[in-house]
């Protein structure tokens, strides 16, 4: 798409190119006869106050060029973002009322203009909040993007969606939008209706959510949630309806998440044996791994007092002899596995894998705890440890080496990614060594994470991504909270003190998008479990509890029990990083479970809390 001019009259204009042969959608279509469609759409509604004005279609070669009028205002998706009042701890009432005002106004706006779409005969097919153009005086709005656009008479299925507002396959047509509209009127109050494709009950407990949070009616939702509804369909892979057991009501919630873990066991399968993130696909040994596959959630099993001991006969099988590429890494690789294993009891497999791991060139590895030297030095350094193992202690300090070298600028932020991991390393080699030294190199590692965080409207300090700050435990500021809290225990600094103090602000949103340990609700739940930050105590419980029932509002069922979507809400998981283990070793830390830390990060000794 470009900005443009038209030649003769000077009006802004936008031109949207089409290549053969590229971007094909559900029913083969390609860009070009995408934009043909747009075209023919836009001429049948000419004269609508909702839709852009053609100016042409036009050929260049192969190539298909739309000309229409360019639109001014804000995509609805940002002007929610920047509106929504749960971003906010505590929102107040008046906050809350005059967003349900908005909202109500917003959603009758773009209600009136697809009826003005169906009834020139055309259903417009992908509605969603970023195909929605909001007028600057926010009293009008625009549809945008009529490339699925379709006669109505047609009653053809949808091509292409947004996956917060995909409608179930049997709807055609009209019926397509009148569901997108539907799921607009939950989304503007809780944004979650990613999550109907996996349960479509879920649409009622979601209204009631929205109804208790905004102090409204829940009759403002009947509509809705009847068309979200639908008719009784099995869905696969979960069972209809709300979960039996809260994330509030442990250990009730522990057994739940340990059933459904056991029960999404895949045993006959070589490449997972539990279900959880794409990621699992990414590397041979992702299925095996700690971070996506069944290394880590038998260690999350393990810290509940469960285990699986026929995933764990699979893990051991299915290392045995690595695939060419396996990475060597403590998240994604071989040492994660090692070092699982050997927490399990399996120390002659853990060794086996740790030696591998030993024999590859450690010198090399780069940054990251996740990947890099620091999550791999660590590791080697607790097993070398635990065997007096001299082969693996130089491994260990190879790792280490490797870590302690000077990164390059520009890198990526937080526990995972970022300095953090060094940091976090620094600070066990000191509590082994002594070093003051090493507390320096940690020090600054931790100030270049801070220069990497901004200022949020309520004091809290976060991680500054490209259009987006992160909160988070993974690659956000409540991964560097939790190093600067190690760091403190040894040595006190002002300046980190008050910093902590900023990045826990950041934990108390009233509103998070996802459930997961990495880049979710679990994550901060695990860090207001082990913070040693001063302040009141009572507060902190009050907190750490509401906290904890925000769980819910993702929550579904696998098979009758508890269990939680991953990234990006589009299916369940099962892994550490993202789904249903990684919450159970979070809740199961906020109940004082001594086993459930993530590794290297065991629990910190608490100073006297202000009662």
């Amino acid at each position: 798409m470009y900005a443009g001019s038209h030649r003769e009259t000077g009006e802004a204009v936008v031109l949207k190119e089409g290549r053969p042969h590229a971007g094909l959608a559900a029913d083969g279509a390609d860009a070009v006869t995408r934009l043909e469609r747009e075209y023919a759409a836009l001429r049948a509604l000419e004269g609508l106050a909702c839709v852009p004005r053609v100016h042409g279609l036009h050929t260049v070669g192969e190539h298909r060029f739309l000309a229409m009028e360019f639109i001014p205002g804000t995509p609805l998706n940002t002007v929610f973002a920047r509106r929504f009042p749960l971003s906010a701890a505590e929102p107040a009432a008046e906050a809350l009322a005059e967003h349900t005002a908005w909202a109500l106004r917003t959603h009758q706006l773009v209600t009136e203009a697809v009826e003005a779409l169906h009834a020139r005969g055309i259903a417009f097919g992908d509605l969603h909040m970023n195909n929605i153009m909001v007028a600057p005086d926010q009293l009008s709005v625009t549809l945008l993007d009529f490339e699925a656009a379709t006669p109505a008479a047609e009653r053809r299925p949808q091509i292409v969606a947004n996956p917060a507002f995909v409608a179930p396959p049997h709807l055609r047509g009209t019926e397509v939008d009148r569901y997108a509209l539907a799921c607009l009127r939950l989304a503007l109050f809780v944004p979650l209706t990613t999550l109907l494709p996996l349960d479509r009950d879920k649409a009622a407990h979601l209204a009631g959510l929205a109804a208790d949070r905004y102090g409204i009616d829940r009759a403002l939702f009947d509509e809705a949630v009847t068309e979200l509804a639908g008719p009784a369909r099995p869905e696969a892979g979960t069972s209809r309806g709300r979960p039996s057991v809260s994330a509030t009501d442990w250990p009730a919630a522990r057994d739940s998440m340990v059933a459904a873990l056991l029960a999404s066991a895949t045993p006959d399968r070589d490449d997972r044996y539990f279900p959880g993130d794409i990621a699992q696909f990414a590397t041979p040994a992702g299925g095996q791994s700690y971070g996506y596959g069944a290394a880590g959630v038998l260690h999350a099993l393990h810290t509940v007092g469960a285990r699986c001991e026929e995933a764990e006969e699979w893990l051991i099988r299915t290392t045995r002899r690595p695939a060419s590429g396996t990475p060597t890494g403590f998240y994604d690789g071989l040492t994660g596995i090692a070092w699982t294993l050997d927490r399990l009891g399996h120390r002659e497999e853990a060794l086996r894998l740790a030696h591998l791991v030993a024999a590859e060139p450690l010198d090399a590895l780069g940054p990251g705890l996740h990947s890099g030297a620091p999550g791999v030095a660590l590791a080697l350094r607790d097993l070398a440890d635990a065997t007096d193992n001299p082969a693996l202690g130089q491994a260990a300090d190879r790792a280490e080496a490797a870590a302690l070298r000077p990164a390059a600028p520009g890198g990526k932020a937080g526990l995972l990614h970022g300095p953090a991991g060094t940091a976090l390393l620094c600070l066990r080699r000191h509590a082994r060594t002594g070093e003051p030294a090493l507390l320096d190199t940690a020090a600054t590692a931790l100030r270049e994470e801070l220069g990497r965080c901004v200022p949020g409207p309520d004091g809290s300090l976060v991680v500054s991504e490209a259009r987006r700050t992160m909160p988070y435990l993974g690659s956000g500021s409540a991964g560097i909270a939790m190093v600067l809290d190690d760091y403190l225990a040894h040595r006190p600094d002002p300046a980190f003190e008050e910093a902590r103090t900023a990045l826990l602000r950041a934990t108390g949103s009233a509103f998070y998008i996802q459930p997961g340990l990495f880049r979710g609700v679990a994550g901060l739940l695990l860090h207001l479990a082990r913070t040693t930050t001063p302040g009141d105590r009572a507060a902190r419980t009050a907190l750490l509890t509401r906290q904890t029932a925000l769980l819910d509002w993702h929550a579904l069922t696998y098979q009758g029990h508890l269990a939680h979507p991953g990234e990006q809400l589009t299916r369940l998981s099962m892994d550490l990083s993202t789904g249903t283990a990684g919450v159970l070793l979070a809740l199961a830390a906020t109940h004082g479970e001594p086993a459930a830390h993530l590794p290297f990060l065991p629990p910190l000794r608490r100073p006297t809390d202000r009662p």
